[in-house]
């Protein structure tokens, strides 16, 4: 089988956030021939500034480094005031006038299954960037209030098979795509 990277990006700068904890059990579910690579600098991106494109930003380079070595992304992110997180959005901006983002495909998690209006905004703005949303590998997981920290949602049957079976979906995909 031929080996996938794949880059994973939270929406939460949280220190317990759900969806990082979803995104790291996912690298630790994923088979051998996926390796997922977590983006954890999104912090240290300015707010975008089309002004700022040409400077020197190392978290914008590395995050267009990786994204343009991967074959698939996946995007976790949270729900806050019916749309998108800040950071998540600030981090979309900066790819908006890059390649790399072109025919990405793109496996959304879900891990609140209520919060279906920031899910409907980044599909939205996926779309709009040219993503192409893998839909058999989108998936929901309810882990909103669950305390569940990666551990715990790896130790969780159902939602550990959940996780697998959208990435699984993922890799049949970029396989096809080849």
């Amino acid at each position: 089988m031929k080996h996938k990277n794949i880059l994973a990006i939270s929406g939460s700068l949280r220190q317990h956030s759900y969806n990082s904890a979803a995104l790291q059990a996912l690298s630790y579910l994923a088979p051998a021939q996926i390796n997922i690579r977590i983006y954890s600098q999104m912090d240290q991106l300015p707010l975008f500034n089309p002004d700022l494109e040409d400077q020197p930003i190392p978290a914008l380079q590395n995050l267009r480094n990786a994204l343009s070595g991967a074959d698939a992304l996946i995007i976790a992110s949270p729900e806050y005031a019916h749309g998108i997180s800040g950071p998540m959005k600030n981090t979309l901006d900066w790819l908006v006038s890059g390649e790399e983002f072109v025919n990405m495909p793109v496996m959304l998690v879900n891990t609140s299954p209520r919060a279906t209006h920031a899910q409907a905004s980044l599909r939205e703005v996926i779309t709009t960037m040219s993503g192409n949303i893998i839909e058999s590998a989108c998936v929901a997981i309810p882990l909103l209030g669950s305390e569940l920290d990666c551990q715990g949602i790896i130790d969780q049957p159902q939602i550990a098979a959940a996780l697998r079976h959208a990435l699984d979906k993922l890799y049949c995909e970029l396989k096809e795509l080849d």
